[in-house]
């Protein structure tokens, strides 16, 4: 068996593992922390008959162990459970809200991929000149700023002062319920519904600047010094002496070598930028799972906590692997080992 197939496979497992103990770390909490969710959905006048009978229904009756068991069943089921604050099966709710932020997430991943390898790119060419500090300078100071920082700005600047891009939410509410699915941006292309994807790209344009920014920084960063120790190595000096330009060697030779790291650590910082979805959502009023988990953490609503925990968890599991693999298929020793 190749050792790449083995490795994905002990991955694999070991991600199953995880996630597991993931769940039984965020059941257990939950359920020690003060507080109780069925005391925010009683009226004044019910009777604890009928308060007993909200906890049965919602399993909360029985012991942690007990829970435990019938909360594992029914997730090994696909059922997670109905919501407590939005009376709703948490499945559903998932289904509905992580596209958006899936969507929202790699088209940040995308910017800051093109932004981050360009600013590396001209850093390298333009090496040992004035311009060098200016562009370190630059992307020091996007890297200092915080996503949620950049999101307030971007609403003052492009909300407030030049009121260009809109506030809030995901699409128009008129045209909303005109989709099949909830994939929104990839939908609109397939269906050639060109006004649309005008609209929600406008939605996404300040959210995507916000998360995306911080993360350009940090691949621009770690790709031009990659590209720089690869710039002294003895095939790029060979290279050079056969005529190719500074461009050509840095795309044709350098940036071959170098980008294997890179991939690596845009990987790791991939699954930060899941989780700043979080905070940015809320202040762009996005619909998407970051959102919905705010609102579920106030209401103390346990089953769609548990369900967005192990979605996260499961998100950043994928994200690892699928990293490892591209690293694997980057490193040519890796790959034919």
């Amino acid at each position: 068996m190749p050792l790449i197939l083995l490795s994905a496979l002990n991955r694999i497992a070991l991600a199953a593992v995880t996630l597991f103990g993931v769940a039984v770390v965020v059941f257990v909490l939950l359920r020690v922390v003060p507080g109780d969710p069925i005391a925010m959905m009683i009226s004044p006048g019910s009777t604890p008959e009928q308060i007993a009978q909200m906890r049965a229904n919602y399993g909360l009756d029985g012991s942690i162990l007990s829970q435990f068991w019938i909360w594992l069943k029914a997730i090994l089921l696909g059922d997670f459970g109905t919501s407590i604050s939005l009376r709703r099966n948490v499945l559903e709710l998932l289904a509905e809200r992580l596209p958006a932020t899936l969507e929202l997430a790699f088209a940040a991943l995308v910017f800051a991929v093109l932004l981050g390898g360009a600013i590396a790119i001209i850093g390298t060419l333009v090496r040992r000149t004035f311009l060098e500090p200016v562009i370190d300078t630059v992307n020091g100071t996007i890297l200092a700023v915080p996503d949620f920082v950049w999101a307030l700005a971007l609403i003052l600047v492009f909300g407030v002062f030049f009121p260009v891009f809109p506030l809030s939410g995901r699409v128009d509410p008129s045209v909303q319920n005109d989709f099949f699915t909830y994939f929104y941006l990839l939908e609109s292309p397939l269906t050639l519904r060109l006004s649309t994807i005008v609209d929600i790209s406008s939605h996404m344009i300040m959210p995507v600047l916000a998360l995306g920014l911080p993360l350009a920084a940090i691949i621009a960063r770690v790709l031009k010094e990659a590209l720089l120790e690869a710039m002294v190595q003895d095939y790029i000096l060979l290279a050079k002496l056969k005529g190719k330009s500074n461009l050509r060697l840095i795309m044709q030779e350098a940036l071959r070598n170098g980008i294997g790291p890179t991939v690596a650590l845009t990987g790791v910082q991939f699954t930060f930028l899941i989780g700043g979805t979080v905070i940015v959502e809320r202040i762009f009023a996005y619909p998407g799972i970051g959102n919905m988990a705010i609102d579920a953490v106030i209401n103390r609503d346990l089953p769609l906590i548990q369900g967005l925990v192990l979605v996260f968890g499961a998100l950043f599991i994928l994200i690892n692997l699928g990293v490892d693999l591209l690293v694997a298929a980057f490193n040519p020793r890796l790959r034919h080992a």
